[in-house]
C-alpha cells in the first residue's frame, strides 16, 4: 500500500519536472504514483493498442460516415480528436494535444449523415499550446443572450507560456457556419485549466458545471476543482460557488487539495475529473476521483447542498471518470478510468462501469458492475494502457453505450439495471475511441487518430 509520505516525494520529482518540460498530462491522475504515465497521449503513431476484433455494425444500427478529417491548421500540422457532441443537425468534435493542440472544435453538418460536411472551425489558436477537448453546445434564453450556445474547455500544455490560459471559452453558434466568440472565463494561470464542463439551464439562467483538476492543489485552496458559473451574460461570466472537499464528514483538514486519507487506510486521490447535471438543472453530479461521484442540490446555485456520494470498496481504484443517468434520473451510471490495473492492495482489473440506484441521492445503491473481456485481460508486462479501460457513458432508451478506447463503442442492454448485458460492440479499424454521444437520429463517436464516425440505425433510409 502506497505511504504518503512516498506518494508526496513522487509528486515533488513531478511538478519539479512540469517546470522544466511541458508535461502533456491531461487532466488525470497526474499527481499520483504512476508519475506522468496518465494522460500522455501525444504520439498517437505510436500507441500500443491491442488489435481487438470487433464488427462496424452495432445491433440496430450501422456506420454510414467515417468522413476524412483533413488538416486545417496553418502550419500543415494535424490534431488528434476528443470528445463529440451533436446540436440540431451539426456535429461538434473537439480536439487534443497532438502537435501542440491548438486545434480548437470542428463543426459538421450532418443533414445528410452518411456524408458530413464540415463548415467551420471555433476555439482555435485563441491561446497558445492549449487544447479543446470538451464542447457542449445547448440553446439557451436568457435576459442577456437568446441562440445556441457553446462552452469549450481550455486546457494549457504549458502553464509557463506567458500568453496561455485555461478555463473555457463561450460562443454564439446560432449560426453554426459562422460561430462568434463571446466571452472567457478563466482558472487561476498556475492551474492545467478546464478539463470537463457541463452546460445547463435553470429557468432563464445558464450555469457551467466546471471540473477543473488539481486547482485545489495548486492555487492552495485559494480556487477549487469545482466551480458553478453564471453564464447568463456570456460576455461577461461569474464565478457562483466552489467545492470545498472538506465540508465531507469523512474528509478532514489533513486533506491538502489532493491526498485524502480514506478511511479504508489508503492514501487517495481526490480531483474533480467531471461534471454534468440532470435534465432538471437542479442536480448536480461531479465524478471526483477516489471520492466518487458525488451528488449535489443546486436548485440555489450560490449555495448548493451535499446530497450523497458513490463509494468504493477497499480493494477497488476508485478513478470516477464520468457519469450519465439512466430511468428518469433514478439511476446513475459511472465510469472508471483504471489504466493501471496492477497496484499493491487493490484488485487487478482495467477500469470498468458501475450502476447505482439514487432514488434516495443521498444513499446511491450498488446494483450492478459491467464488466467486459478487457477488464482482466492484463499482461504481464507493459499493462499500464487506457487501450482497455471504459471511458464515457451515454444512455438512450434501454442502452447504454460505452466509449472503450481500442474496443471501440460497447453497447449494453440496461433493460435490468440490475443485470446489464453486452449486446454488441463497433470497432473502427485501429480503434481508440475516445467519445461517444446519442441523439434521436444517430449515434456519433469520435476516434482520436481518425475523427468523426456516424451511426444509423439499420433501418434508415440512409444506407
Amino acid at each position: 500500500m502506497l505511504t504518503k509520505k512516498w506518494v508526496k516525494s513522487v509528486l515533488v520529482s513531478v511538478l519539479a519536472l512540469s517546470l522544466v518540460i511541458p508535461a502533456q498530462v491531461l487532466g488525470h491522475d497526474e499527481l499520483g504514483d504512476i508519475n506522468l504515465e496518465k494522460g500522455e497521449r501525444t504520439n498517437f503513431d505510436d500507441i500500443t493498442a491491442p488489435i481487438l476484433n470487433g464488427s462496424k455494425n452495432l445491433k440496430f444500427l450501422h456506420e454510414v460516415a467515417a468522413p476524412e478529417m483533413e488538416i486545417v491548421r496553418a502550419d500543415g500540422l494535424e490534431n488528434s480528436y476528443a470528445d463529440v457532441y451533436a446540436h440540431k443537425g451539426y456535429a461538434y468534435v473537439g480536439t487534443h494535444t497532438r502537435n501542440g493542440g491548438n486545434g480548437g472544435v470542428r463543426v459538421f453538418d450532418l443533414k445528410d449523415p452518411a456524408n458530413p460536411v464540415e463548415v467551420s472551425v471555433f476555439a482555435n489558436n485563441e491561446f497558445p499550446l492549449t487544447w479543446q477537448e470538451k464542447v457542449i453546445v445547448k440553446s439557451v434564453n436568457t435576459p442577456y443572450f437568446h441562440g445556441d450556445l457553446a462552452v469549450v474547455s481550455v486546457q494549457q500544455l504549458d502553464r509557463t507560456h506567458p500568453d496561455s490560459k485555461g478555463g473555457f471559452l463561450l460562443y454564439d453558434v446560432t449560426n453554426p457556419v459562422e460561430p462568434q466568440k463571446l466571452g472567457f472565463w478563466e482558472v487561476a494561470k498556475n492551474t492545467r485549466g478546464t478539463h470537463e464542463l457541463y452546460l445547463t439551464m435553470q429557468g432563464n439562467r445558464a450555469l457551467v458545471l466546471a471540473a477543473s483538476p488539481y486547482t485545489d492543489y495548486y492555487t492552495h485552496g485559494e480556487q477549487r476543482d469545482f466551480q458553478i458559473v453564471d453564464v447568463s451574460d456570456p460576455t461577461n461570466p461569474e464565478t457562483l460557488w466552489q467545492f470545498d472537499p472538506r465540508i465531507l464528514p469523512e474528509v478532514d483538514e489533513s486533506f491538502d487539495g489532493y491526498y485524502w486519507d480514506s478511511p479504508d487506510g489508503k492514501v487517495r486521490p481526490v480531483f474533480n475529473h467531471s461534471t454534468m447535471a440532470d435534465t432538471t438543472g437542479n442536480y448536480a453530479y461531479v465524478s471526483m476521483w477516489d471520492l466518487g461521484t458525488i451528488i449535489f442540490d443546486i436548485q440555489d446555485p450560490e449555495n448548493p447542498k451535499y446530497l450523497g456520494r458513490t463509494e468504493f470498496a477497499s480493494d477497488q481504484q476508485g478513478s470516477a471518470h464520468s457519469s450519465t443517468l439512466a430511468n428518469g434520473g433514478t439511476v446513475l451510471i459511472e465510469t472508471r478510468e483504471v489504466y493501471a490495473p496492477v497496484r499493491d492492495g487493490y484488485e487487478e482489473a482495467y477500469g470498468y462501469t458501475r450502476i447505482f440506484d439514487i432514488k434516495d441521492k443521498s444513499n446511491p445503491k450498488l446494483l450492478s458492475e459491467f464488466k467486459t473481456d478487457l477488464t482482466y485481460d492484463i499482461p504481464e508486462e507493459n499493462n499500464v494502457t487506457f487501450a482497455k479501460t471504459v471511458h464515457d457513458p451515454k444512455v438512450r432508451g434501454n442502452t447504454l453505450y460505452l466509449s472503450y478506447y481500442a474496443g471501440g463503442v460497447i453497447s449494453v442492454d440496461i433493460t435490468d439495471v440490475s443485470n446489464p448485458i453486452e449486446i454488441a460492440r463497433y470497432t473502427p479499424e485501429s480503434a481508440y475511441v475516445w467519445g461517444v454521444f446519442v441523439d434521436q437520429n444517430y449515434i456519433l463517436a469520435s476516434d482520436m487518430r481518425s475523427g468523426l464516425k456516424v451511426l444509423l440505425k439499420n433501418n434508415s433510409q440512409n444506407k
